[in-house]
């Protein structure tokens, strides 16, 4: 049975960028391959199995889509990681969170990120490898976390799998506010974590699984297969670019459909 889910899709405070570019209020109502991003990312839950969604907006018409989209809707805090503490002593465990920009997710990679989190974990984390991302969009420019085993990118899908990963949430803030600083976070492990990841010798897993123990938890991540699960709309070159792969997916799908008529 696949975990219930939060998409995050609050305000920050400021007009976003991508949503004023293309007149609407708020970015999870922007339009890419016919429809809302938000509309997108609830699908692919709806398609891996996921039966219970929450969004956790504030915006009166991403309020108003998550409704007719038949999800739950809970109010935003200040700031994703706080949003999803609500979320989690709201829905429990175990909790898929996500953003309403990952407009490029698949039902699938949802379905191999759940299975493929090692047993026993707290939390896990979706990542990409570099030459993953780069061999599925070789213009994508991105801030990677540079570890011993080469250089990595989030791809905003995180497993809250026990109620121990509440302390998980607590750091949350911290590793946001540090995330294109990864050697702040590994600061706060100590010095000789520090050296470790200046030299090179630290794996992201290893990294990891640090950080997760100086908080009590047990975490880990799950390697995409597809780099573009690291692809996300921050910008609006982003958007370009997942029109463009959405306009090919729509293309091969019409081609394989077309194929098979007579």
């Amino acid at each position: 049975m696949m975990p219930a889910a939060l998409v995050l899709a609050g305000s920050r405070g400021t007009p976003d960028p991508v949503g004023l570019a293309e007149g609407v209020s708020h970015k999870a109502l922007v339009e890419a391959g016919g429809s809302p991003l938000l509309e997108r990312v609830v699908t692919a839950l709806r398609d891996a199995g996921v039966t219970r969604i929450a969004v956790s907006a504030d915006d009166a018409n991403v309020i108003a889509l998550a409704a007719r989209l038949g999800a739950e809707v809970l109010p935003p805090a200040a700031g994703p990681s706080a949003s999803v503490a609500h979320a989690f002593s709201v829905m429990g465990t175990p909790l898929l969170v996500t953003t309403s920009d990952h407009a490029l997710i698949e039902a699938g990679w949802i379905a191999d990120f759940v299975s493929g989190m090692p047993a026993g974990a707290d939390v896990a984390l979706l990542m990409a490898r570099r030459e993953t991302v780069e061999a599925a969009l070789p213009e994508s420019r991105r801030t990677w976390l540079r570890f011993s085993d080469g250089d990595w990118s989030g791809c905003n899908l995180f497993l809250l799998a026990s109620p121990r990963a509440s302390a998980a949430i607590k750091t949350w803030q911290m590793v946001e506010a540090n995330r294109k600083r990864p050697w702040r976070i590994a600061m706060k492990l100590g010095p000789l974590t520090l050296l470790a990841y200046l030299a090179r010798r630290l794996t992201l897993a290893g990294a990891v699984r640090r950080l997760g123990r100086s908080i009590g938890v047990h975490a880990e991540i799950v390697a995409a297969n597809d780099g573009l699960a690291a692809v996300d709309v921050d910008k609006l070159s982003d958007l370009a670019d997942v029109r463009r792969l959405l306009g090919q997916r729509q293309g091969i799908t019409c081609s394989a459909s077309g194929s098979g008529s007579s």
